[in-house]
């Protein structure tokens, strides 16, 4: 499996409902490292999964939304924890919608899966892999 990997940040605030979260349920800020990967089973024409510059930008448009803001008051996100692992598939899930539009720089069909990884530290990181 060939991959490419592209890499971008956030910085949120959010808070969580539930005491599973302890002081987590308070408003609190993050800053999250995203790292999406692109998979393919073979190289394109071009020798490339996709075009990298394409992938950024892509990661880029769908995490500008989020840059900067509190989570609680994202409409789309009302009612919901926004876990990490919560985030990495809303993440995917737009990269996949551009994916599929052939948005990337090869057809989104020839692509087998995306991988979006958020590391909330050093030590603690979440991941959500699914197909195209």
């Amino acid at each position: 499996m060939f991959a490419v990997e592209v890499r971008d940040h956030v910085m949120i605030a959010h808070s969580f409902k539930g005491d599973l979260f302890g002081p987590a349920q308070a408003l609190h800020g993050a800053t999250f490292v995203i790292d999406a990967a692109f998979q393919a089973e073979k190289l394109d024409g071009n020798g490339v999964v996709i075009d990298i510059g394409r992938a950024h930008e892509a990661l880029k448009r769908v995490l500008e939304p989020l840059n900067y803001k509190n989570l609680d008051d994202v409409p789309e996100f009302a009612g919901v924890n926004t876990t990490t692992e919560f985030l990495t598939k809303h993440i995917h899930d737009h990269l996949a919608h551009a994916a599929r539009e052939d948005r990337l720089g090869r057809p989104g069909h020839e692509l087998k899966a995306i991988r979006v990884t958020i590391s909330e530290s050093h030590v603690a990181r979440a991941w959500y892999e699914a197909g195209i």
